[in-house]
């Protein structure tokens, strides 16, 4: 099957560092993950330097730090499930 402009769809879907699946392993996921980084960073300096004696932006901070937690432990789970399908249908990215 071809696309317009002469690529296959195993080209335009890619593999590694190529096509679809390289713009989202080599951008998307990086970028997701420091998103979640920096509210995890965020909220560990509300909570312990930026409003040590208002609880309320305590409390808000904990929940960043919260969240961040769970936001990159699902990234991580979900990036590696999708690896593990990648290379299980053999359009892993090359070592």
């Amino acid at each position: 099957m071809n696309l317009s402009g002469g690529t296959s769809f195993k080209d335009w879907v890619g593999s590694g560092n190529t096509g679809i699946i390289g713009l989202v392993n080599n951008f998307v996921v990086p970028v997701i993950f420091a998103f979640a980084f920096a509210a995890f960073v965020w909220g560990i300096m509300n909570y312990f330097f930026l409003h040590v004696d208002d609880e309320k932006k305590r409390a808000e901070g904990r929940y960043f730090v919260l969240w961040g937690l769970i936001g990159m432990v699902v990234l991580f789970s979900v990036w590696g499930f999708v690896n593990i399908l990648l290379s299980t249908l053999g359009v892993a990215p090359a070592a």
